[in-house]
């Protein structure tokens, strides 16, 4: 899971965060957690980064860092939450690319809470709108985009496009 404020170790360098989880949970060889964690680091676009503390990086940076740690636990599928919400749109745009890589290089398996449309529209294979709680509309993104059946959802879509 990519958690909306990242939630990396601030003691601990971007690399470090990455291995992390593997070595404590798997008891993976070192080396290869490594060798692995790096690779990662390169796939999210930070392989310059991987010796930086968080601190040192923007709220992207940690963002794809956070996402690198989730791909190191070689999940079946990838939850993001609101994985945007606190980053400024040049910042948005890097981290849904990454996710977007995910889901068309790696075929990933991705659950998304978002409001960026775009990105939903152009990635999804299905959506929900949720209100106060309740699924409002479901199915294929032109489905929603398109033939929006609730006064809830088009408020919302029109507020957001």
């Amino acid at each position: 899971m990519a958690f909306q404020q990242f939630n990396l170790f601030p003691q601990m360098t971007a690399v470090e965060n990455v291995l992390c989880g593997p070595m404590c949970l798997k008891e993976a060889d070192q080396k290869s957690v490594r060798k692995r964690a790096l690779e990662l680091m390169e796939r999210v676009g930070l392989g310059d980064k991987a010796d930086e503390h968080p601190i040192r990086l923007s709220g992207g940076q940690q963002q794809r860092v956070a996402i690198a740690r989730a791909l190191a636990m070689q999940p079946e599928v990838m939850l993001f939450d609101e994985p945007t919400s606190a980053l400024d749109p040049e910042l948005t745009g890097e981290v849904l690319a990454v996710m977007k890589s995910l889901a068309t290089d790696l075929y990933m398996p991705m659950m998304v809470v978002t409001h960026e449309m775009g990105f939903a529209r152009e990635v999804a294979d299905r959506m929900a709108f949720f209100h106060e709680g309740v699924i409002l509309e479901e199915g294929p993104p032109a489905q929603i985009f398109g033939n929006t059946q609730r006064a809830e959802t088009r408020t919302f879509l029109d507020a957001v496009l």
